[in-house]
């Protein structure tokens, strides 16, 4: 299977993302050029006018392909990529997100790795060489770091980034994986790839350097770590 046939659905969770919204969607465009997608965003009532962008943008590059699919307030990350593959009409879905974090340069290796290899999940991961992050204070790296090194040790998914949000799911895959989730948060990524890999889902990885949020503030706090280990013990007795 070629790309030529296939079409990617990108969701992309909003919360005051107005400066990031406009570059990213640009950037998605300039490196997928030969690519059938739509980007899909999803925008949990921004306060910041994220959406008025968003419907600037659509004049400029067509509703068909950036729809702007609203909740309207804050509802988590895992119900989020729910809504939006709600409307998802590509057979694969890409999920990153608005903050620049996740470079649009990297989707056409998620697209060539999945060509070539047939997986059913590509992940974009910091920890194998040509990986990395860029921005992050020692105690964010170690955070990140442990976190991930916790979740190998003790539930050992085959894969060496549990905790990124960079990825392409087959659509059929990500919705049957996100229907057995429950957790929210910081380890809703984490459940999404021990469920995938325990229901024996081919994944495969792709080196990506992950950069701090260009403009606004970043989310992680003390609560999101206090939840993910919650979610770890979880994961280690239901999986």
């Amino acid at each position: 299977m070629d790309a030529a046939k296939n079409k990617y659905s990108i969701i992309v969770p909003t919360y005051n993302e107005r400066l990031n919204i406009a570059l990213i969607v640009y950037l998605i465009f300039k490196h997928l050029r030969d690519v059938d997608f739509e980007i899909i965003v999803v925008d949990d009532g921004s306060p910041d006018g994220t959406q008025e962008v968003v419907k600037q943008l659509q004049t400029l590059y067509g509703e068909d392909r950036i729809l702007l699919r609203p909740r309207p307030k804050k509802l988590g990350l895992g119900t989020a990529y729910i809504h939006g593959l709600k409307h998802a009409s590509g057979n694969f879905v890409v999920i990153m997100d608005a903050d620049l974090s996740h470079h649009p340069k990297y989707l056409p290796s998620f697209i060539k790795k999945q060509l070539e290899t047939g997986a059913s999940i590509v992940i974009g991961t910091r920890y194998v060489k040509g990986g990395g992050v860029h921005g992050w204070n020692l105690m964010r790296k170690l955070t990140s770091r442990g976190a991930n090194v916790l979740a190998q040790t003790f539930l050992w998914p085959g894969v060496s980034d549990l905790t990124g949000s960079f990825r392409l799911y087959k659509k059929s895959v990500l919705e049957d994986v996100i229907s057995s989730c429950v957790s929210k948060g910081y380890v809703f990524q984490m459940e999404m790839i021990v469920r995938a890999s325990r229901k024996g889902c081919h994944i495969e990885e792709v080196p990506i350097t992950f950069v701090d949020r260009v403009f606004g503030s970043s989310k992680l706090g003390g609560s999101e770590i206090v939840e993910y280990l919650k979610g770890l013990v979880y994961l280690l007795m239901t999986t």
